[in-house]
């Protein structure tokens, strides 16, 4: 079994308008999975800095980021992180660059957990339909073109509201969609941007919304997880 979760963490800025890297630390911390795929992890303007830095990650979490990052302040792409466990080996990383009018991204790695390997996506879509289904294809164009082929998990922000259209539809081709129910807002959770899913090869045994009284302060979104078999 494994743990995944996704989480845009929204720059650490919670509800009540206060950045505090240390509330989504403990946050990861109540979810406990395996891999996490954070979107808005960095901060938007100037150096880009990473908002949970190297020292809070190694000092006061199990998990290392994988390196994705061409910023030397940042942590990933566009905002864009995959955290794995300290024990986990990262057998490859890249960041995938997706068609936008405004800066979008993707970030992806080929993991081994314990006896298995695993290919894992982390992205942040656009917010215009158009502009998400040509990332959508430029994301699934990529796993294609992967010399090695290998069972992948894609998580992140899909910024889709509809529950089956667009690139939801793009992405079901191929992948099965955890049924992780709404995770925005954080305050009064309506929508459903944030998803989960998995190629043949891994099964979704169980999935949800994390909802404790942190998530619910830590940021506008709360996060979702899943467990694979």
């Amino acid at each position: 079994m494994l743990k995944v979760a996704s989480y845009n963490m929204r720059k650490g800025i919670g509800t009540d308008r206060r950045r505090s890297p240390d509330r989504i630390l403990e946050v990861l911390r109540e979810i406990d999975a395996d891999i996490v795929a954070l979107q808005e992890a960095d901060r938007r303007f100037g150096t880009r800095a990473a908002v949970l830095t190297p020292h809070l990650l190694a000092e006061h979490s199990d998990y290392q980021a994988v390196p994705v990052a061409v910023r030397a302040a940042s942590m990933g792409w566009h905002g864009n992180v995959l955290l794995v466990r300290k024990s986990a080996e990262i057998l490859d990383a890249q960041p995938i660059v997706l068609p936008a009018l405004e800066p979008r991204g993707a970030v992806r790695a080929d993991l081994r957990i314990g006896k298995h390997k695993l290919r894992v996506v982390g992205m942040h879509l656009d917010l215009s339909g158009l502009w998400r289904r040509k990332q959508a294809k430029a994301v699934l164009d990529h796993l294609d073109a992967a010399q090695h082929k290998l069972p992948s998990v894609m998580m992140g922000d899909l910024n889709e509201w509809r529950p089956t259209a667009g690139c939801l539809q793009d992405f079901g081709r191929s992948h099965a969609i955890a049924e992780t129910g709404p995770s925005f807002h954080a305050r009064r959770p309506i929508g459903r941007l944030d998803r989960i899913m998995v190629s043949p090869g891994l099964t979704i045994t169980e999935c949800g919304v994390h909802m404790s009284a942190a998530a619910r302060v830590a940021s506008d979104h709360l996060p979702i997880w899943a467990l694979l078999h």
